[in-house]
């Protein structure tokens, strides 16, 4: 069997792929649970943003009115 000529720098690139994705996923974790403490709603979106609503109005008049709001 031969040795794969760059395995240590291969795994040591998957390592740190790994802990850049755990640290990301642990920051929007974060995010939301200080904004739930906060009392506000959080959307995070696909592309790693995070975007917290407060009460205000958007000016987004085509959103459905829930009971309670």
């Amino acid at each position: 069997m031969a040795r794969r000529p760059n395995y240590g720098y291969e795994k040591r690139q998957r390592e740190l792929k790994k802990q850049k994705k755990k640290a990301e996923k642990a920051e929007r974790k974060r995010l939301k649970k200080e904004a739930a403490e906060a009392g506000d709603e959080v959307e995070v979106t696909l592309d790693d943003e995070v975007e917290i609503a407060s009460g205000e109005d958007d000016d987004n008049d085509d959103k459905p009115v829930w009971p309670g709001d």
